[in-house]
């Protein structure tokens, strides 16, 4: 059988177990009385970011105004897409992440009236450009039927948890790029469907949002495992994201949950910022205990990658919890003390 090549760090396995502990939780919070409201949210939530991820321009309320049938003034495809993306996450109950057939039909429905050849794999050359040029160029179109019968197959027959097999098949469905267009937001889809069978709250748990939060980084996690060639920086940035979404979604916990740094985080910086992790905290804490560590003093002191330390701290800057002053080689970091 084949076996797309992927590695799992320390960081994965731990992620994966904090991720397995929220999963229970975040059940319980879509059985409180306001769950059908939160499941409309975040369907509203994950259409709008996985369509923004690819340049689709419409606003959250106005994918909102669509979904309820109201009349929006917008470009006709935009509109288009949106309508597309809701007609295929309704049929969300009846596919199967196992069979490819199943994920043709959900492409043929997303992309319907928007390329000539919705739900057919690609006859052509395809690449991924960016303003530096090709980044990635797609294997050649008369190998996509085979590739992609053997991923399926992995899929369905490997022994590898399924929060594994969800990125693994992410990265690669997007590696093969199958589809001449709307690959990206058909990717995040079936990682959704995947997960939805570990759990049934992944159908309304909106990962894709996080992604769209954090874009770069996910595209950097794709780079970064295309130039390693294989999937391990791509499995630790999606298993981050989920864990951060589920962290963020959790809602009111049943019991009191001890806080792996209680006193350490100023109340200010923990009520603004609810959704970051606990691992990202910590790299906060060290720097302000000394704010000329570096990546790889701050990897050792945590017992975390190289790669986990720079995630997190892109996290803190982008919130501005942190910000560099001079140069990465004798400068500091100017940390917010709440």
């Amino acid at each position: 059988m084949y076996v797309p090549p992927f590695t799992i760090s320390s960081d994965a396995i731990n992620m994966i177990a904090e991720i397995s502990r929220l999963i229970e939780r975040y059940a319980i919070r879509m059985e409180q009385e306001d769950a059908l409201l939160l499941r409309k949210a975040n369907r509203i939530k994950t259409i709008h970011s996985s369509l923004a991820i690819e340049g689709n321009t419409l606003a959250e309320n106005q994918v909102k105004d669509i979904i309820n049938g109201k009349t929006v003034v917008a470009p006709i495809r935009e509109i288009q897409e949106v309508k597309n993306a809701i007609a295929t996450y309704e049929l969300y109950p009846q596919l199967d992440p196992y069979n490819e057939q199943d994920l043709i039909k959900a492409h043929r429905v997303m992309m319907q009236a928007l390329i000539d050849e919705p739900g057919r794999y690609r006859t052509g050359g395809v690449g991924v450009f960016s303003d530096k040029g090709c980044v990635h160029m797609a294997p050649p179109a008369d190998r996509v039927p085979t590739l992609m019968h053997e991923l399926f197959h992995w899929l369905k027959h490997s022994k590898d948890h399924l929060l594994i097999r969800s990125c693994v098949f992410h990265y690669e469905f997007e590696f093969i790029h199958p589809f001449i267009d709307g690959n990206g937001r058909t990717g995040r889809l079936w990682q959704s469907l995947i997960l939805g069978k570990l759990n049934p709250i992944f159908e309304h748990l909106p990962v894709e949002n996080m992604v769209y939060s954090n874009q770069h980084l996910y595209y950097d996690a794709i780079n970064e495992s295309n130039s390693l060639g294989q999937s391990g920086p791509f499995i630790d940035f999606m298993l981050g994201e989920i864990l951060k979404t589920l962290e963020a979604h959790r809602g009111e916990p049943t019991a009191k949950v001890p806080n792996k740094v209680p006193d350490k985080i100023p109340n200010k910086l923990q009520k603004a910022f609810p959704y970051i992790t606990s691992a990202t905290w910590n790299v906060y804490v060290e720097l302000r205990k000394n704010n000329k560590l570096t990546n790889n003093e701050l990897a050792l002191l945590l017992n975390i990658s190289d790669r986990m330390v720079r995630k997190h701290i892109s996290v803190l800057r982008e919130k501005g919890i942190i910000t560099r002053i001079g140069s990465n080689k004798t400068g500091y970091w100017k940390v917010a003390k709440g």
